[in-house]
């Protein structure tokens, strides 16, 4: 596995919260050069710490009203790889996890509306060989989406200390 140190994880915190910031903006608060930034990011992406780039694209902004989140239960968990290539030929699905707990996936998808929803849910999704049932979650509203902590600062909790009376 890569080694992350103080300078790799600086960098990642800048362009984890701006994906469009300057390598030489990145320098400057590094005190580093641009290239020396180029190079890490690079070794970042080869080492497979920084996973993907580009835009995220607003689903609602394209007619896709509803998020929801569908806890799928599999006749046997070891159907697992075969449902998953059927869910990666609906385009509406955006996220598959293999999990443990009452379901054995739990899959997001996106839906123009209700209806779509249950098109989707009653020909797609439970119409798939393994698919015992479906448990549907729609979200309401997301209220924050975000990376996972980067900096040393965020991985040590402070211990609650009681008041003294």
């Amino acid at each position: 596995m890569l080694k992350v140190d103080e300078l790799d994880k600086q960098i990642l915190e800048l362009i984890s919260c701006n994906a469009r910031i300057p390598f030489k903006e990145v320098a400057e608060i590094c005190g580093v050069s641009r290239a020396a930034v180029h190079q890490r990011v690079q070794r970042l992406i080869d080492g497979g710490v920084v996973i993907g780039s580009g835009y995220h694209v607003n689903p609602f902004c394209l007619g896709y009203n509803t998020c929801t989140y569908i806890g799928i239960t599999l006749q046997k968990a070891s159907m697992y790889k075969s449902v998953v290539e059927e869910f990666k030929k609906i385009p509406e699905i955006v996220e598959c996890h293999f999990t443990t707990g009452p379901y054995t996936m739990l899959i997001k998808l996106f839906a123009r509306d209700n209806a779509h929803l249950m098109t989707l849910l009653n020909d797609r999704l439970q119409e798939i060989d393994g698919v015992v049932s479906t448990e549907t979650l729609i979200s309401l509203k997301q209220s924050f989406r975000k990376e996972v902590p980067i900096g040393a600062q965020h991985a040590e909790t402070k211990p609650i200390v009681p008041e003294e009376s």
